[in-house]
């Protein structure tokens, strides 16, 4: 589901009421962690995290005008999404947040390639989220990105 948002607050306030303290707490929760350098908004009608033009002036392969995407969160019809692009690119981060959810949850892990996907609201592991938020540095992210990109032109 995409909101016709322009800022993150604003996101928030259409989301459903029993989404909005969830995704508040989502929120607050990468806000704190996050490595300085990455940078809050929208994109791709929902909130975004990511490597500002002023960072990493080429932008997104795909659509040079947005900035380079590095998590997302989203609340869909029958779940809250987190979408790590980091962990879709390095498996060992991959592999140790899949080591590490079975201690903060009692759910299984719904995941795809870079979606977390969360059922149940109330098992949303945010000190997990946070911890996951914190272990990969601007520099880090643009530097793996720019090596898959380039061995994709390959």
């Amino acid at each position: 589901m995409q909101y016709q948002a322009s800022t993150p607050q604003e996101y928030i306030t259409q989301l459903p009421e029993d989404r909005k303290a969830p995704v508040q707490k989502l929120r607050e929760t990468i806000l704190k962690n996050l490595p300085k350098g990455f940078q809050e908004g929208i994109g791709y009608g929902m909130l975004a995290y990511y490597v500002p033009h002023s960072m990493y002036p080429d932008g997104y392969h795909c659509a040079p005008e947005i900035p380079l995407p590095f998590m997302n969160v989203a609340s869909q019809k029958n779940f809250i999404a987190l979408y790590h692009m980091g962990m879709y690119s390095k498996k060992e981060l991959l592999d140790w947040f899949v080591g590490e959810y079975p201690k903060h949850c009692k759910t299984k892990l719904d995941m795809g390639k870079s979606c977390i996907r969360f059922k149940k609201i109330e098992d949303i592991p945010y000190q997990l989220i946070g911890e996951l938020t914190s272990k990969m540095s601007v520099e880090e992210w643009i530097s793996i990105y720019e090596n898959a990109h380039k061995n994709r032109k390959k």
